[in-house]
């Protein structure tokens, strides 16, 4: 999941810590592959996948291996690229060996590391803050606390329903403070960052007191969720990039699909408290539909600055995008009254994922070809030609 935040980076890094973002980048990418090859496994999907084996391990873990696995590796990643202190990549370390250890059967040990990985992530963010004080950097102190308590209870064994609400937390604040730091020379009314912290604040009250009554949590984590996707669809401006050509229009695309899944997911999580059985469509629609598409969209732009994989951006890019959201709502329409449509959805989203990293392997070898072929083309290629650079530009 990208992480948000472009406090000023060092030209250069040592050669050890810059040959460890592409290995680590391929760390969180293998324990996404894990982690949604378990996900076809709980949805129905028949794989190669018995008792005892990884697959069915990742199956029981599957949200552990996606959230700490692989979005916590990323977002620790560029962070550590932001601190620009060795001690800063302690915490994608940790959660990369904890997805090692979640896949290898020790749940204790892997959860321990999920714990002092958060820890140190927010010590990380706790130093960012000082470093630029600022909103979107007091945000991310309450996204990385939010991991934390998450990966809490995760190694106390709580309930799943008193630990997934946290992990959403961390996702849900991250996003958050993300757009507002990239839209932060946009006019809003006064009020709407005050509003938005108040509704994190909503947000984080639901997720604390869903350990207590899930019913009364649930509620009001769900309307916390609903609300926030009405201030992302108001107040973020991809309202007007969506009107500009490229990279700007299809990181726009991404995120006002996911604003308009994450209100979906806000009321599936109110229906699911109260018992209605739409917990698959309250999970996923945040997962898969707000956070996904987040990380689909921003992908142009963070990975050439976490693991210097400098892409050529193209309208393949939309494939996997459409066929995300078409198989999701596949799964989550289809999936009430059938499971087999909710296997086939399932079998969709990962197809999708998959065509995703087939697009940006795709990316990466044609900026390579044609800097090869003409290297003056680095001025001209419609790519993320840095940590971010057209992300800004695309944001703006």
């Amino acid at each position: 999941m990208p992480a948000p935040g472009r406090i000023a980076r060092p030209a250069a890094r040592p050669a050890r810590l810059a040959a460890a973002g592409p290995l680590l980048a391929a760390a969180a990418v293998l324990a996404g592959i894990a982690a949604f090859g378990g996900g076809l496994l709980r949805a129905g999907v028949p794989w190669p996948g018995t008792p005892g084996t990884a697959w069915a391990t990742a199956a029981a873990l599957h949200g552990a291996l996606v959230i700490g696995g692989m979005l916590g590796t990323v977002i620790g990643l560029e962070r550590a690229v932001a601190l620009r202190h060795p001690l800063g990549w302690t915490s994608p370390v940790a959660s990369a060996l904890a997805a090692a250890a979640l896949l290898a059967g020790r749940v204790a040990e892997g959860a321990l590391l999920l714990a002092l990985a958060s820890a140190c992530f927010v010590a990380v963010n706790v130093a960012l803050m000082r470093r630029q004080p600022a909103p979107h950097t007091r945000l991310l102190v309450l996204a990385a606390a939010g991991w934390l308590a998450g990966n809490v209870l995760f190694a106390a064994a709580a309930p799943a329903d008193a630990i997934v609400p946290w992990w959403f937390t961390f996702l849900v604040a991250t996003i958050a403070a993300e757009r507002l730091e990239m839209t932060r020379l946009m006019r809003r009314h006064p009020a709407a960052e005050w509003r938005l912290h108040a509704l994190l604040a909503l947000l984080v009250a639901g997720a604390a007191a869903t350990f207590f009554s899930p019913r009364a949590g649930g509620a009001v984590f769900g309307a916390a969720l609903l609300l926030l996707a009405g201030w992302f669809l108001r107040h973020d401006i991809a309202r007007r990039t969506l009107h500009a050509p490229g990279l700007p229009r299809y990181m726009a695309v991404c995120l006002l699909a996911g604003y308009g899944w994450l209100g979906i997911g806000g009321i599936a999580w109110i229906a699911t408290a109260y018992g209605a059985p739409v917990r698959d469509a309250a999970l996923h629609a945040i997962g898969l539909g707000f956070v996904a598409s987040m990380v689909l969209g921003h992908a142009p732009v963070i990975l050439p600055a976490i693991a210097g994989w400098k892409l050529a951006f193209g309208r393949a890019f939309y494939l996997p995008l459409a066929l995300l959201h078409l198989t999701l709502l596949a799964r989550l329409a289809g999936g009430a009254v059938d499971a087999t449509w909710r296997a086939a959805g399932a079998a969709g989203n990962a197809l999708a994922l998959l065509v995703f990293i087939a697009v940006v392997a795709g990316a990466v070898a044609w900026r390579r070809r044609a800097l090869v072929h003409d290297p003056r083309a680095e001025a001209r290629a419609g790519a993320a030609g840095g940590p971010r650079d057209e992300g800004e530009r695309a944001t703006r």
